[in-house]
């Protein structure tokens, strides 16, 4: 748990988030109005105005995997045999994976250890 009273919990790709206090029997019994109206009513969870979304920055995909990771640019580029420099520009929108490359890191996102070892025994 953190500082704030906010626990945060990672799910791997596929994988089923632990049970929580949701009932979801209600929450399925409700209409989408109901839900909304409900939602609207949470003071925690008002919708973003124009001003706020206009200042969020988008972080790149690579960037969201590589940190799940918990690995530095320069470890991850090693692991994964992808020129740091090409990593750098991924994660800074200088440029974008083609196709090859997004099916590397989809693999890599989903199965990192596999990849790793794989990737280890070709070189």
């Amino acid at each position: 748990m953190s500082k704030s009273g906010t626990t945060r919990i990672f799910v791997r790709p596929g994988e089923m988030p632990p049970p929580g206090d949701t009932d979801w029997e209600r929450l399925d019994a409700m209409t989408d109005d109901e839900v909304i109206a409900a939602a609207l009513s949470d003071p925690d969870a008002q919708p973003l105005t124009d001003e706020q979304l206009a200042r969020m920055k988008r972080v790149s995909r690579v960037k969201v995997i590589r940190r799940r990771l918990g690995m530095t640019q320069q470890e991850f580029a090693d692991a994964f045999d992808i020129p740091v420099g090409t990593l750098r520009d991924w994660e800074q929108h200088r440029s974008t994976p083609d196709a090859p490359a997004r099916a590397l890191l989809r693999a890599i996102e989903r199965e990192p250890d596999t990849m790793r070892r794989l990737l280890t025994r070709a070189a």
